[in-house]
């Protein structure tokens, strides 16, 4: 499994937003700008962002975005789900029916443990916290 770029921005714009969470960001220009990201790229995961109601978006001459709900309740994994899909480490750990081997496969309890550990990490990895970071 690797995250793909387009997840890796996601969670670079939600961050960003985290950082500043009294104002809102004209945000594809901001964004865009700061992390060399295409505008019409940005906008894609945006919109993915809005869609999941991680992130609101603002119409208009005054308009921009910022966090749906506190950063706090948003973690990196709703982030890379929003963006990327249900992650899984093995067609396994989604759906046993697709793989061959589900019967008699001896690694699938190491899919699961490893899946369940990633997804767990993710979890409590929130932007509140990583905001507080340091860049």
């Amino acid at each position: 499994m690797q995250i793909t770029r387009e997840g890796d921005y996601g969670i670079r714009s939600v961050l960003y937003l985290a950082r500043q969470p009294l104002k809102k960001v004209s945000f594809v220009n901001e964004i865009s700008e700061e992390y060399k990201i295409p505008r019409s790229f940005l906008a894609k995961i945006l919109q993915k962002l809005v869609k999941a109601k991680l992130i609101r978006s603002y119409r208009g001459v005054k308009g921009g975005f910022s966090l749906a709900r506190p950063a706090k309740e948003i973690s990196m994994l709703d982030v890379l789900e929003a963006i990327e899909g249900r992650l899984a480490l093995n067609i396994c750990v989604m759906e046993r029916k697709k793989c061959n081997f589900s019967k008699q496969c001896s690694v699938h309890g190491v899919w699961m443990t490893a899946q369940s550990k990633v997804v767990d990490v993710l979890k409590k990895a929130n932007f509140d916290d990583l905001a507080k970071q340091k860049s």
